[in-house]
């Protein structure tokens, strides 16, 4: 897996560095043949303006005469290479200037040759046999056709050494731009290697269990965002974050689920137990009073167990977001009931209610609400010495909020404990056995059923002052 992400990398260093050396080649292309044309133009309009100068001397020399006849056989002035020929209606005849500077007669394939270049219409490019390519002009000088032309060899000669130093030169430049380019795109490439190299790192940490915590991260000094490496390793580094932050959470909820599976066995098991136990009790004695007394514990702790599996049904229920049944509840109605409930289950209680003058109503579901509190209720009368004054207080604010608090002046609620009150089998007594102590569920379900209906549910505590603050929307 690693040779081929390292094969990847290396192919697209390769990628540009070929784009970059192929950029180069065409462009050299490009320079070298317009260098070349513009260099045979500029070549060969010198080589018109030597062709019209020998022309004009041939003709002078022609006119020297009467006009009718060619000239002597004599070079005139005429550099060596130089073509004259005379064309008339009863023959032609030419001669070229030898590189001796002797004149040598034309072959007729040659004045052939000249003979078909047009007088009058510019220079031409002809080709004389047995003597090569020559640029050719023809002028018509009364009854005699006057063709002077001069070789190209020059020109021919200067261009193949110009494209041959091109080609050297642009050999040269292409070797030199790939290297140039392998070196700069390895350079840059190496923080998008380094990315690669953090995602592998990560990839090989065991994810799938324990708590992942910080893994790696791409360095800060790659995450310009101004350049696009450092946009990949910025956003590397932010999946990286939630995907921390996801396995994170995950590890949190599968250790809640185990704590809860495990707190939840261990208050099932405890009536069973004692169902067990009363069971085997009555079933060995034959007595009818102890029978009688074992069915009664078989009951209680029957019932004890029943409201346990309803609360953890409920919780289920309440984190699948399962609808409740919303219904207009005369929250004033409800309090007023929850207090005098109390009042009769603890009467060594001092029990206060305050009340609005007009009812307070809300959308939500009266059993359920009436649960939460009750449940509040329940915990303030069992974590409070008798005689300990609750007060029950009800009012509607400004914000379309109803607000119920529930105040205590007893010992308060130990301030390690506080954080963690609303969590579920959460007790400031952790013993199990004990008959008065609840599940610790109470006052989770408090909060998950107050946070189905949209509200919020609070508590602040210190000795002698505790004080539930539940709000609902209105």
């Amino acid at each position: 897996m690693r040779s081929r992400r390292g094969f990847a990398v290396r192919s697209l260093s390769v990628r540009v560095a070929a784009a970059m050396v192929l950029l180069v080649a065409v462009v050299s292309v490009v320079i070298s043949v317009l260098t070349t044309a513009a260099i045979s133009s500029y070549l060969t309009k010198q080589l018109d303006s030597k062709v019209a100068a020998s022309q004009g001397r041939t003709i002078m020399a022609l006119t020297k005469g009467d006009g009718s006849r060619p000239p002597p056989d004599t070079p005139h002035g005429q550099d060596a290479g130089t073509v004259t020929a005379y064309l008339t209606s009863s023959g032609a005849t030419g001669n070229v200037i030898t590189a001796d500077g002797v004149l040598a007669t034309l072959s007729d394939p040659a004045v052939a040759a000249l003979d078909k270049v047009p007088a009058g219409d510019g220079n031409r490019t002809v080709d004389l046999p047995g003597l090569g390519q020559y640029r050719a002009h023809a002028s018509q000088i009364g009854p005699i056709t006057v063709v002077t032309a001069l070789p190209t060899k020059d020109i021919a000669d200067t261009i193949n050494s110009l494209i041959g130093w091109e080609v050297l030169f642009g050999g040269v430049g292409v070797l030199t731009a790939g290297g140039v380019a392998v070196f700069v795109v390895r350079r840059q490439l190496r923080p998008l290697r380094r990315v690669a190299q953090t995602a592998r790192e990560v990839a090989g940490l065991p994810l799938d269990t324990g708590e992942i915590g910080m893994t790696a991260r791409v360095p800060d000094q790659l995450t310009d965002e101004r350049t696009e490496v450092g946009q990949v390793a910025v956003a590397l580094n932010t999946l990286l974050g939630h995907m921390e932050n996801a396995l994170d959470a995950r590890h949190r909820s599968e250790q809640q689920v185990r704590q809860f599976v495990a707190d939840a066995s261990h208050e099932l098991r405890t009536p069973l137990t004692t169902i067990h136990g009363y069971a085997q009790l009555s079933l060995r004695q034959g007595d009818h009073e102890l029978f009688s007394h074992a069915m009664g514990k078989v009951m209680v702790e029957a019932t004890r167990m029943a409201a346990l599996v309803e609360d953890l049904l409920l919780l289920a229920r309440l984190d699948a977001g399962r609808p409740l049944d919303l219904r207009p509840v005369d929250l004033t109605r409800l309090a007023r009931e929850s207090v005098t409930d109390a009042q009769i289950v603890s009467p060594d209680h001092h029990w206060a209610l305050s009340l609005p003058p007009e009812p307070v109503v809300v959308t939500g579901d009266e059993q359920r609400l009436h649960q939460v509190v009750t449940n509040l209720l329940s915990n303030a009368r069992r974590h409070t010495p008798a005689g300990t004054t609750v007060t029950v207080e009800l009012i509607a604010d400004d914000r379309h909020t109803a607000v119920l608090t529930i105040h205590d002046n007893g010992p308060g609620i130990p301030a390690d404990l506080q954080p963690n009150v609303f969590k579920r089998f959460t007790r400031a007594d952790t013993s199990r056995t004990r008959d008065s102590g609840g599940s610790g569920l109470g006052l989770s379900l408090a909060q998950s059923i107050t946070e189905a209906h949209g509200g919020i549910v609070t508590v602040t505590s210190h000795p002698g002052d505790t004080c539930f603050t539940l709000a609902l929307p209105r």
